[in-house]
C-alpha cells in the first residue's frame, strides 16, 4: 500500500472530498478482500467454492481454459466479446445464464443485444464438457470461468472462480433494456450496482474492460453531433478525437476500438485515456468528471498495480451477483441454448 499512498501524498485532496486516510482505507479493506470473506457470506453465494468441481468433473476448468484459448487465437475480438457477454448475463437477473437462452422473446433476442458475441465459444465449450460430465457442469459457471480466462488471454490479471452456480429457467426480452448501453449518467450507473451489490470502485473498476473490445457507433453517435439534443458535439470530447470519430463512423453499426491508444492490450491505458478527454462512450468519460469517480480513474490512471488488482476482486464480486446455488433452484442445462425439457 505504499504506493497508494506516496500517490495520494503528492496529490492532496481529491475532488470527492475524501481526505487521503479516508480514500486510502478504501484501496487497502477493497484490495484485502479474499474469496474466503466474500463465501463467508450467510447467502447464495456462499455455497459457491473453489473446489465444486473436484470430484464430479475435475476436468471441467482445463476445457473452459482450453476452448476459450483455441478460439481467441484464431479472433482476439472474442476476449473482450465474452467478458461482455457475462456482464450482460450478470445485470439481468444475476449469473444464471439467462443471455444464453435462445428463443423468441429472451435476452438473447432482445435488440439491445444484437452486437452480443461469443455465443459459439460457450456451446463449444458445453459440447465438449458433455461428453466428459454430463448434466454436471452449468452454463452459468462456463461464461463466468470464460471471462475469467479470457481476461488472461487478453494480458489482464487471473483470480480464482468460485463455482457452483446453476442455471435459470427465465429469460426475458424487455429485461435486456435494464444493462447499461453508454448514455446513462453516473447517478443512474451508481444506483443500478448497488441493486446488483456492487459499488462505486466496483463500476469504475469494471468499467476498465473498456480497455480492451469495440463498440458500435450507434452508442455514441450523439455525442459527435447532438450530444443531449443540443445540435452540437459533446464539449468533453477530445476536438481531435472528436473528428478521428465522425471519419470512422459513416453507420451506426461501424465500430471503433473502445481505448483507441492500446486496443488489444488488457491494461490501465483506459483510464488515462478518460484523463485525455479521449473516453469513448459518455459514461466512460463521465468517470472521470464526476466527484464520485474521479478520485479512482485517477489513481488507477497512474498506478496500473491497483486496477489489475482490484479488477480481480470486483469480478469475483460480478460473478457472485444473485446466483442460484440451491438444490431447488434453477438446473444444470444440457444445453445452454434452451431450458431442460420437463
Amino acid at each position: 500500500m505504499e504506493i497508494e499512498r506516496s500517490y495520494l501524498r503528492r496529490r492532496g485532496r481529491r475532488r470527492s472530498g475524501l481526505p487521503l486516510t479516508d480514500l486510502a482505507a478504501v484501496f487497502s479493506s477493497k484490495l484485502r478482500l479474499t474469496l474466503e470473506e466474500n463465501l463467508g457470506k450467510k447467502s447464495a453465494e456462499a455455497l459457491l467454492s473453489n473446489t465444486h468441481y473436484n470430484t464430479t468433473c475435475p476436468d471441467a476448468e482445463a476445457i473452459i481454459n482450453q476452448k476459450v484459448a483455441a478460439w481467441v487465437k484464431k479472433d482476439p475480438t472474442l476476449a473482450p466479446s465474452i467478458i461482455r457477454l457475462h456482464f450482460h448475463d450478470c445485470v439481468v437477473r444475476g449469473c444464471d445464464a439467462s443471455i444464453l437462452l435462445n428463443y423468441p422473446n429472451s435476452e438473447r433476442a432482445a435488440y439491445e443485444s444484437r452486437s452480443l458475441r461469443g455465443f459459439q465459444v460457450i456451446d463449444d465449450i458445453k459440447t465438449e464438457v458433455e461428453k466428459k460430465c454430463p448434466r454436471t457442469v452449468s452454463c452459468a459457471d462456463i461464461l463466468t470461468a470464460a471471462a475469467r480466462d479470457a481476461t488472461i488471454l487478453a494480458g489482464g490479471p487471473f483470480w480464482e472462480v468460485p463455482l457452483g452456480r446453476r442455471d435459470g429457467r427465465v429469460s426475458i426480452a424487455r429485461e435486456a433494456s435494464l444493462v447499461p448501453h453508454g448514455h446513462e449518467n453516473i447517478t443512474a450507473l451508481v444506483g443500478l450496482f448497488q441493486e446488483l451489490g456492487l459499488d462505486i470502485l466496483d463500476l469504475v473498476t469494471l468499467s476498465g474492460s473498456h480497455t480492451i473490445g469495440r463498440s458500435t457507433c450507434h452508442s455514441f453517435m450523439d455525442r459527435l453531433y447532438n450530444f443531449n439534443g443540443t445540435g452540437k458535439p459533446d464539449p468533453s470530447l477530445n476536438i481531435y478525437y472528436l473528428k478521428m470519430l465522425r471519419r470512422r463512423c459513416q453507420g451506426e453499426l461501424d465500430l471503433v476500438h473502445l481505448d483507441v491508444i492500446s486496443p488489444r492490450i488488457f491494461d490501465n491505458v483506459y483510464y488515462t485515456n478518460l484523463k485525455r478527454k479521449v473516453g469513448l462512450l459518455s459514461t466512460d468519460q463521465s468517470l472521470f468528471s464526476d466527484a464520485r469517480t474521479g478520485p479512482f480513474v485517477e489513481a488507477f490512471a497512474t498506478q496500473p498495480f491497483l486496477f489489475t488488482s482490484q479488477f480481480a476482486v470486483s469480478m469475483v464480486k460480478l460473478g457472485n451477483v444473485h446466483v442460484l446455488t440451491r438444490p431447488n433452484q434453477g438446473e444444470i442445462r444440457a444445453n445452454c441454448n434452451y431450458v431442460n425439457p420437463l
